[in-house]
């Protein structure tokens, strides 16, 4: 299968050869390397995950007997990518591609084209929930376009292990001959996740503020996992605009719940949130989405997460 994908992309390598190729195997992803014995680069499923979240998973699930391939790199806002000739060369090429339908539409336009067949939306199956988007900033309940689902499903640790466990069956299919190992692998991270979350509920179950008001709509997930009301400026898109009243009607909120942290997101202008902040009194602090690692980071999806819980327990109040 590897080689006749390999043969239909034979004309495009002459025009790829120049650029240079993403690397899965940076020592920024942080993910588990596999006990089990290495195998050759060329013999090796080809995995291409979306974003950091999905290539972390990946890598803890695959460990050394996979080449995984993150198309959005350190620092780029993902919701943001454009992919180039090389990227959509690489998914043709993937023996499994790792995405959530709706967050990048470039993502989903190429698999649709070039790997339909091979793609997993890893958050299919998933209890989702529902979010919202509005051109208008929230301007008024009549602009908010509700049914949508929320996509930020890594931010609960146990959708992560679940998301682990489809990796691990999909693979299991492409490579059976290591199927134990994937099977051991994503037992492994099921285990971290498990004991992530269980840090989660404990450290964050005696909070005074049960608010939780955020640059925009990112934490649902994590905010219904661990007893919070997540209260976005902006909605589900990083990039909208909030109104003035919405920026009133979140500020009444502020003083009303007591709220004395607002949460400002890596990766996206904290004006917004800084001006809430200054207008009521309250102060600011970084809550990461961890849509993807900074350039300069040291930290993989669960040294940011302790972050975010360090950050929880003192903006939430807790004991």
């Amino acid at each position: 299968m590897r080689l006749n994908r390999a043969l239909a992309l034979a004309v495009l390598l002459p025009v790829l050869a120049a650029c240079a190729s993403t690397s899965s195997e940076q020592s920024a992803s942080g993910a588990p390397a596999s006990s089990a014995a290495s195998t050759p680069a060329a013999d090796k499923p080809n995995v291409v995950a979306a974003f950091y979240p999905l290539q972390y998973a990946a890598q803890s699930v695959g460990g050394d007997l996979v080449n995984v391939t993150n198309l959005t790199q350190p620092g780029v806002e993902p919701h943001d990518l454009e992919l180039s000739a090389q990227q959509v060369a690489e998914i043709a090429g993937a023996d499994l591609v790792l995405y959530i339908k709706g967050f990048q539409p470039a993502v989903d336009e190429a698999i649709e084209q070039q790997a339909a067949g091979r793609a997993i939306d890893v958050s299919a199956g998933l209890a989702l929930l529902a979010g919202h988007e509005d051109e208008a900033g929230h301007a008024d309940e009549e602009g908010h376009e509700h049914g949508m689902q929320d996509p930020h499903v890594w931010l609960n640790p146990m959708n992560m292990a679940l998301i682990g466990a489809a990796i691990k069956d999909r693979l299991s299919d492409i490579d059976s001959v290591n199927a134990a190992a994937y099977t051991s692998n994503s037992e492994a991270l099921r285990t971290s996740m498990t004991t992530l979350d269980q840090k989660f509920s404990s450290e964050l179950g005696s909070c005074t503020i049960s608010t939780m008001v955020v640059s925009h709509e990112a934490f649902a997930y994590l905010a219904e996992a661990y007893g919070f009301t997540q209260v976005g400026i902006s909605g589900l898109s990083p990039e909208a605009e909030p109104s003035p009243a919405r920026i009133k009607d979140v500020a009444n909120i502020v003083t009303q719940d007591g709220v004395t942290t607002v949460y400002y997101e890596t990766l996206v202008d904290p004006k917004v949130a800084q001006t809430l902040a200054d207008e009521t009194g309250a102060k600011t602090a970084v809550l990461d989405p961890l849509e993807g690692l900074q350039p300069d980071s040291t930290g993989d999806y669960i040294s940011v997460m302790e972050s975010n819980l360090a950050t929880l327990k003192s903006g939430q109040a807790c004991s």
